[in-house]
């Protein structure tokens, strides 16, 4: 599995794996998506074989206080073909090394409390749960907030 940064050639490929992942209302538009992944601050991960796109990662920072940078994972996606192979946890490393390279002190998220495959993926990387938001996707259906310390002088190994 190769694992490389976004390139503009990659929308098409990157948004039907947001269109299979998630269905409406729960999907990201493809303009938020756009938005997302032209921010200065984020960092989007591709994850691919022979040139199919099996995934993608989003994650931004935002600079909480002078000289203290926080990172939020915006979404990790794997097409269900490719789930059970390690690319969502090859891919969280990914994304927590650019946080890491930015000097990001810590990152967070937000995660479906029902998205239990996902759930034990952060609880397994290090992730503790920190609080429940009600309410926070449609339907009326809670967030658990994760998050983690970022050790700096680190990096994960893929």
């Amino acid at each position: 599995m190769l694992y490389r940064l976004y390139a503009v050639k990659d929308f098409a490929a990157l948004y039907a794996i947001e269109e299979t992942c998630f269905d409406h209302p729960f999907r990201f538009s493809a303009g938020y998506l756009r938005k997302l992944i032209a921010n200065p601050r984020a960092a989007v991960w591709i994850a691919e074989e022979d040139g199919v796109m099996a995934g993608f990662a989003i994650v931004k920072w935002s600079e909480e206080e002078p000289g203290r940078k926080i990172a939020y994972i915006e979404t990790i996606e794997v097409a269900p073909s490719w789930r059970g192979r390690g690319i969502g946890g090859a891919l969280l490393r990914h994304i927590e090394d650019s946080a890491l390279a930015v000097e990001a002190t810590h990152i967070w998220l937000h995660v479906d409390a029902e998205n239990s495959p996902a759930i034990c993926l952060y609880e397994a990387q290090g992730y503790t749960c920190e609080s429940r938001q009600e309410h926070f996707y449609p339907r009326g259906r809670a967030a658990l907030i994760y998050a983690k310390p970022l050790l700096t002088g680190t990096k994960n190994v893929s």
